[in-house]
């Protein structure tokens, strides 16, 4: 299944895509995609519901972020081979952790802001997995069972407040606007291998990213398997397992984003985001 958001920020409801690209309402059947409703339980009651029976909602309807209330916003960084060449980092030996705050998620085609005093605002295409049973201590071997689906996260940066302002990752990484998640939450079912996904990034239609879940460092499962022996993973978690080359900070001369700019990011099945970038608002 294709499971989406949509409506006004802060007002989305549940809703699917149907074959033909409908988006179809759920909200008879579900209050939000959010908690216990991401189970597979829930999930294979929804696949049971016949799509042409849900409401027809406009095409131009606005997406959210196709998961609610979402508790960690968890990002592994570093973890594609090509990419730590070009940032001139070496592959680590286990997984870079870092968290993004959960105020930074926004829908796949909403405005993307630059933050007051930024100097470099760059861009990541990553896969964003979604935790659909809760994880402890899981093996990687049963790590996969505990994922609800996947989705196109935008893990925006700002690399000067990420390197050069002290601390954590994290400053860099939170900004208002610099988590656009989704359109689509496709159930794990529907991607038969998450290391074998084509994902691309333009910026003004110009390709900057053109790369693969197949150079990931640490795949899907042992990234999950990893996570969970440090803290639970919770329905509704949203882990976004990092970035292919391409990223502004790796061109030469380097590029950042400037209001006016124009992204749009593709996952092979996943779907489509869209974002402007314009000036960080009051």
């Amino acid at each position: 299944m294709k499971l989406l958001r949509v409506g006004p920020v802060g007002q989305e409801n549940p809703a699917l895509l149907d074959a033909d690209g409908v988006i179809r309402d759920l909200s008879d059947h579900v209050n939000d995609l959010a908690g216990e409703v991401l189970g597979d339980t829930s999930l294979e009651t929804l696949r049971q519901v016949d799509p042409k029976t849900l409401p027809e909602l406009p095409s131009d309807t606005r997406i959210g972020a196709c998961v609610g209330h979402v508790g960690k916003f968890i990002c592994i960084g570093l973890n594609y081979a090509d990419h730590a060449e070009e940032s001139g980092m070496e592959l680590p030996a286990e997984p870079i952790v870092f968290f993004k705050a959960t105020s930074a998620i926004i829908g796949p085609n909403d405005d993307v802001e630059i933050p007051r005093g930024s100097v470099k605002t760059d861009w990541e295409v990553e896969l964003g997995v979604v935790i659909g049973k809760t994880a402890k201590y899981v093996s990687k071997e049963e790590a996969l069972d505990h994922v609800a689906g996947y989705c196109i996260v935008n893990d925006l940066s700002e690399r000067d407040f990420q390197l050069h302002r002290s601390g954590q990752w994290v400053k860099g990484k939170s900004a208002d606007t610099f988590g656009p998640i989704g359109p689509w939450l496709v159930t794990r079912d529907e991607v038969s291998d998450p290391q074998d996904l084509s994902m691309t990034l333009d910026v003004n239609g110009k390709r900057y990213q053109d790369g693969s879940t197949r150079t990931m460092h640490f795949d899907v499962a042992t990234v999950v398997s990893h996570l969970s022996q440090f803290m639970s993973l919770q329905p509704g978690d949203v882990i976004s397992t990092g970035t292919p080359p391409g990223v502004g900070m790796g061109q030469r001369p380097q590029t950042y984003l400037r209001a006016g700019d124009e992204m749009r990011l593709s996952i092979e099945g996943l779907g489509t985001q869209r974002q402007k970038v314009i000036d960080a608002r009051s």
